[in-house]
């Protein structure tokens, strides 16, 4: 049986204008690490910022079955560097796997370090704990809890909602675990509020820019679950557009203001402009008509996904064609038992959903599937999906980029490898270094 060493120094072989860091860094994601203990934070009573699970638990193992990662959390990201593969600065978001033939743990001089299949390749980075992290609200909560920053400090996520109406086996897609997430750290005891207030998350936003001397971060995304109904007495638009204005009245250009959220009629779509949002992210998640179909039924059912394109290139009308960024979840295509079988099948799928968008303007990210083990995909296909398709996908999505005459998108920092942030894929990491 082929090692994981054999088949990452393959890939690197086969794709050396991939960087070796985004093959690394694509394994990482999509399979997951392992922390020896003396690696492990000491929470929010250490020097260490700890993984706050800001959404989704991007986890192989549920809490219960993380053993002491449970109890004292891994940290939120990890930076690599050296080792026998020379890698430049990589930020990786951590998405723990008792059972990863990646492992960290400290060498015999004390010194972390990344090691595979037993063997030490690179030099391992931890996220210091930011000096807002140590004040908490005026109620007691964390700033962790309202406001986590991730992207080592460039992005505030403001998971505002932290349930989606979307809900059930019918409704539900099918690689999400927002929901279960949520009630997995309600029973664990940790203080997960489903609906934030819009003066907590102010006051939390006041301590970060208080502290945050160095003004590290640049932008802020407002997200939750889809609302299908109300929350709070207001539709999807009003209800995330109404942090968007608060936070724009209280800290004018302070930070850039993001969305994610479905894709909405245009009038919706006005409203979070006029709220104060640049960027918007009315996420498609997988290309396929079949697999959209069967992946996000909740969303063909109350939208429909010719629809859901329509309505992001009518958006584009509103912010911008650079500024809309529609996210799709990469390596779904391949999932088991109705993706696709080949990795050619999957990549020419994805392509050409990446060429509908980008020919019209519209440059779509992805993050790198992580198969949560209480979804039903995550269920059915733990090993995710082969790395020779990310792999793949990070040509393909360069290449059909520059084929359309774009550029890295804004909202996500530096662009290259060795300064890349964005950490939930290596598309920022494959991409020309911008300035």
């Amino acid at each position: 049986m082929q090692s994981r060493t054999d088949l990452v120094e393959d890939l690197m072989g086969r794709f050396p204008h991939v960087p070796r860091e985004a093959v690394i860094k694509e394994d990482l994601l999509r399979g997951g690490l392992a922390f020896d203990e003396s690696a492990l934070t000491d929470n929010e009573d250490g020097d260490v910022k700890p993984k706050s699970y800001f959404i989704f638990s991007f986890d192989h193992r549920t809490l219960p079955e993380l053993g002491e990662a449970a109890l004292r959390r891994p940290p939120e990201e990890i930076v690599l560097l050296g080792g026998p593969y020379d890698l430049r600065r990589t930020v990786v978001s951590v998405r723990t796997n008792p059972d990863s033939p990646y492992r960290v743990k400290a060498g015999e001089d004390g010194q972390l370090r990344l090691f595979l299949d037993g063997r030490p390749i690179a030099e391992v980075g931890l996220p210091p704990m930011p000096d807002y992290y140590r004040h908490t609200l005026a109620n007691g909560k964390q700033v962790m809890e309202v406001a986590p920053t991730i992207q080592w400090g460039y992005l505030v996520y403001l998971t505002v909602y932290r349930l989606c109406q979307y809900f059930g086996a019918t409704e539900e897609c099918q690689y999400c675990d927002i929901n279960h997430n949520f009630r997995q750290h309600k029973a664990a005891g940790r203080p997960y509020t489903g609906v934030k207030p819009v003066e907590e998350v102010l006051e939390a936003l006041e301590i970060i820019d208080k502290y945050d001397a160095a003004k590290a971060s640049q932008a802020y995304t407002l997200t939750g679950g889809s609302v299908t109904r109300k929350v709070d007495g207001l539709a999807e638009a009003d209800f995330y557009g109404r942090y968007a204005q608060a936070i724009e009245e209280r800290f004018p250009g302070r930070w850039i203001g993001k969305v994610v959220a479905q894709a909405l009629p245009r009038a919706d779509v006005q409203r979070f402009k006029d709220y104060g949002i640049s960027i918007y992210h009315p996420n498609f998640e997988v290309w396929d008509k079949r697999l959209f179909e069967l992946y996000c039924p909740g969303k063909e059912r109350y939208v429909g996904r010719a629809e859901w394109h329509r309505r992001i290139l009518e958006s584009a009308e509103v912010f911008g064609p650079r500024n809309v960024i529609p996210n799709f979840v990469a390596g779904v295509e391949m999932a088991e038992p109705f993706g696709f079988r080949t990795v050619d099948e999957a990549i020419e799928s994805t392509t050409e959903g990446l060429q509908y968008f980008m020919s019209r303007g519209i440059l779509p990210r992805f993050t790198t599937w992580c198969p949560e083990p209480t979804t039903p995909l995550g269920r059915t296909n733990p090993q995710g999906a082969p790395l020779e398709y990310h792999i793949r996908l990070l040509e393909a999505y360069r290449a059909t980029m520059e084929a359309n005459g774009l550029s890295s998108p804004p909202g996500y920092g530096p662009a290259g490898a060795g300064r890349a942030v964005f950490s939930v894929s290596s598309f920022m990491d494959s991409l020309p270094a911008n300035d």
